[in-house]
């Protein structure tokens, strides 16, 4: 399916083991932090609204540090590394969950979407399930709910863009 090939393509240049789409970058840090069951979690004071809105959705608290930054930082202590302004071909810090930004406004622009780069196979199954109200990639009469997920999956249109704007991406 598309939505996979996105992914693929996306995992392969970044130099992660896997990649999960999502609806936003917004979506991913939630997902992210969800996953990761964060309690406080600093990050930079000049950041996106939505990045402290994630981890008080995820029942953390955000502690705001005066840091300059450029591209991408970590959501620290957590392995979670906000990345929505960086594209570069191997950008991958191995044991992280790296969450990118396709916005209109970043470096892929397909207008909307998002996703988390990592190496953890567990986190993966439970991304995909999250992103998908809970529910498996199977249909629904055949699935048994186990999480209280989100609607934040990519639509294949929004992935057959991004694989289209890939085939010029820029090796760097």
């Amino acid at each position: 399916e598309i939505v996979k090939m996105f992914e693929e393509t996306m995992a392969d240049y970044c130099g992660s083991k896997y990649a999960v789409s999502v609806s936003s970058c917004t979506n991913a840090l939630l997902l992210c932090c969800e996953f990761l069951n964060v309690k406080k979690v600093t990050i930079p004071r000049r950041t996106y609204l939505s990045v402290p809105q994630s981890i008080i959705h995820a029942g953390g608290e955000p502690i705001f540090e005066d840091v300059k930054w450029k591209g991408v930082y970590q959501l620290k202590p957590y392995p979670i590394y906000d990345a929505a302004k960086r594209l570069t071909s191997g950008m991958y810090i191995p044991g992280t969950y790296m969450c990118l930004s396709f916005h209109i406004k970043k470096q892929l622009k397909i207008g909307k979407g998002g996703m988390i780069l990592t190496d953890d196979e567990e986190a993966v199954k439970w991304f995909r399930k999250g992103r998908y109200e809970g529910r498996g990639e199977v249909m629904y009469h055949q699935d048994s709910v186990e999480i209280n997920g989100w609607n934040a999956y990519m639509t294949p249109e929004q992935a057959a863009r991004g694989l289209m704007l890939m085939q010029n991406y820029p090796e760097h």
